[in-house]
């Protein structure tokens, strides 16, 4: 296994190549951080935008060219948008694969992928993971990338529920 470690900053860059322009993850305010998460918000096109992250604790099987993965949960209140989870490998995804997540060894839990990311289907599976995730402790990601070995990254929801809690704040989700 590979210690992974979040350097506060590297997800706001990182998620700024995902969810918008490099110029507006750099004007992304730092909410707090909690345990692993990381909490932020932006405006974008005159609306706000709140979003948590993570990067993982370990890795397994990671080729020495991967990116930084990390996990996100993102609400777009002017596009009625709460809760979406986005798991960011790294690496392309393999073509048709899907990701499993698991919540403590139990919950699983199925998502579709595209490019290096991998999203829910539906908004009620993004409620329902975001649930999970905030009642439990830890949370592995199975992938598989277009070329190599299937990794595993675990990830630490220490402080999850806190940074959600600040970013459900700072978007006025109740």
């Amino acid at each position: 296994m590979i210690p992974m470690k979040s350097a506060g900053g590297i997800l706001t860059i990182a998620l700024g190549l995902a969810v918008a322009t490099p110029a507006l993850a750099a004007a992304a305010k730092l909410l707090g951080t909690n345990g692993a998460w990381e909490a932020y918000a932006y405006t974008e096109k005159g609306g706000k935008v709140c979003y948590i992250a993570s990067a993982p604790k370990s890795s397994e099987n990671s080729a020495k060219d991967r990116g930084g993965p990390y996990v996100s949960v993102t609400h777009r209140p002017g596009e009625k948008s709460v809760d979406v989870v986005g798991v960011f490998a790294g690496y392309a995804y393999q073509k048709g694969s899907e990701v499993e997540v698991e919540i403590d060894g139990g919950t699983k839990f199925k998502l579709f992928t595209s490019g290096d990311g991998a999203w829910m289907a539906d908004a009620k599976g993004d409620k329902a993971l975001a649930e999970a995730m905030a009642k439990g402790n830890q949370m592995v990601v199975r992938g598989t990338p277009a070329k190599g070995k299937k990794t595993v990254d675990t990830y630490s929801l220490s402080g999850f529920t806190a940074s959600r809690n600040a970013i459900n704040k700072a978007c006025g989700i109740k």
